[in-house]
């Protein structure tokens, strides 16, 4: 038994190797499809994010690290919105869906905040658990750069920057 269950892990950890190694070679890799719930009840598909530069953002209200963030990613969808930019805040399962509500209305979060109710999105989104995590999405519906924990906000604005002006 011992002897099986290694090999199965070694398979595993050995298939988890050369994806990340696709994975980082080509420094992309397409977002996965969801679908998320937004407060307001409308439905938004990862289809919807083609063609513009997206900063999807895992996070829940008892995370701090997630609420100490949170003013600058307004900044930064203020700053770039009129270019093409755009914001969805991904609320996770464990989040009660009154503090979410909450938090968004009482900070006027001027983007679209989802609620991962079933975990679902998180699963797609390469198992996300751990909270604040960020993914910065291109024109072409690939993910270019995750960040687990705060980005480095200059070194985030940089690359908005250039997938901006990416054709």
């Amino acid at each position: 038994m011992r002897i099986t269950h290694g090999l199965a892990a070694a398979a595993i950890a050995g298939c988890a190797a050369v994806a990340g190694w696709i994975f980082l070679s080509t420094g992309k890799a397409a977002a996965p499809a969801s679908t998320f719930v937004l407060l307001d009840g409308t439905r938004q598909t990862t289809d919807d994010l083609r063609g513009k530069v997206t900063l999807v953002n895992f996070w829940a209200t008892s995370c701090v690290t997630c609420v100490a963030e949170m003013p600058e990613i307004v900044a930064t969808h203020q700053k770039y919105q009129s270019r093409g930019y755009d914001t969805l805040a991904v609320a996770m399962s464990y989040d009660p869906p009154s503090y979410v509500v909450n938090f968004a209305e009482t900070r006027k979060l001027p983007f679209k905040v989802a609620i991962d109710n079933t975990g679902a999105v998180a699963q797609a989104w390469g198992d996300v658990k751990l909270t604040p995590s960020t993914f910065i999405v291109n024109k072409q519906g690939e993910i270019v750069k995750t960040y687990v924990g705060a980005p480095d906000f200059p070194e985030l604005h940089k690359l908005i920057e250039r997938l901006l002006a990416e054709t």
